[in-house]
């Protein structure tokens, strides 16, 4: 078997390809700046970071939102209302703590589903239940 011949002109391009490519890697800098260009701002991903406690009559749970601010969730057990506060930090012109909002959540509370993705509603399980069926849980 014999290589396949390149035409003249199809010689002196592959080798003006390999000439260039050489050429560009050898400009490549070699340490890439390893600071993002000023138009890009990293935006801290925090997972899972938060706390919570309760007493007898209160819930408060703390968490981060996507900016970084500080949230607190208070739930109030016996009233059943929910107020949402997020707190920033920085320089005293920045740094403050702010409502964001509060809700009675009794009905809420009440209510057998809302936005509700399960494979059986509240009421077409009780009835299963009622009637003696047990779902397979799947």
């Amino acid at each position: 078997m014999t290589a396949p011949v390149l035409p003249r002109h199809g010689t002196w391009l592959l080798l003006a390809g390999l000439g260039l490519t050489a050429v560009g890697l050898a400009l490549e800098p070699q340490n890439p700046p390893t600071n993002p260009p000023p138009t890009a701002q990293a935006v801290p991903l925090v997972n899972g970071y938060g706390t919570a406690d309760s007493n007898g009559s209160m819930i408060a749970v703390t968490g981060m939102d996507f900016t970084g601010a500080s949230l607190l969730y208070l739930v109030d057990t016996q009233t059943k209302h929910l107020s949402v506060y997020q707190a920033t930090g920085g320089s005293e012109a920045t740094s403050r703590i702010r409502w964001i909002g509060a809700r009675n959540i009794e009905l809420d509370l009440a209510v057998d589903g809302y936005n509700d993705k399960s494979e059986f509603s509240f009421k077409a399980l009780e009835e299963k239940f009622k009637r003696g069926e047990v779902p397979d849980g799947r």
